[in-house]
């Protein structure tokens, strides 16, 4: 079984300068993470993009939702900022019935050591081999469909809806 994983950024993928403080992209830290994690799955990896969630356009998720659609592998793992990652789940639960697809996040970047990043990595991966078609939000080693799932903004984790 292969997975394809789009890249699309968010706090999963930054970079800390040390001189002037700021967050920035220079290259998705997935392929360290995989190695790191040990990972066995075959993949098939594709950045479409490395961008804030909250900079992330319509047109960016349009594109996210042609690729979904494009890709030949019926499960996909796609890495994303947490801030906007429901709105994108439930742009792809709109759109994307057939495919089993499963986006995750960080809330602290991987460089930082003290990522929940590579947590969220092998938890998603696991989901996007045991869960039937639909569209998933994974964080902190639980599943939410992209219909009841929001981020809690006070505690900084995901829960249902309802």
């Amino acid at each position: 079984m292969s997975i394809r994983i789009f890249v699309t950024g968010g706090t999963f993928d930054k970079e800390y300068n040390e001189l002037d403080g700021r967050l920035f992209f220079k290259d998705t830290h997935l392929h360290e993470m995989l190695k790191l994690g040990r990972c066995k799955v075959g993949l098939d990896i594709r950045t479409l993009m490395l961008v804030d969630s909250l900079e992330m356009t319509d047109a960016d998720r349009q594109l996210i939702v042609d690729q979904c659609r494009k890709t030949k592998e019926p499960r996909i793992v796609i890495t994303h900022g947490t801030d906007t990652m429901e709105e994108t789940a439930r742009t792809l639960g709109q759109a994307v019935t057939e495919k089993t697809i499963v986006l995750t996040g960080a809330m602290i970047p991987y460089k930082f050591g003290s990522s929940d990043g590579l947590f969220n990595l092998g938890s998603a991966l696991a989901f996007a081999q045991t869960l039937p078609a639909g569209v998933y939000v994974a964080m902190n080693g639980r599943y939410f469909a992209w219909d009841n799932v929001r981020k809690n903004r006070k505690t900084g984790e995901f829960e249902e809806v309802g």
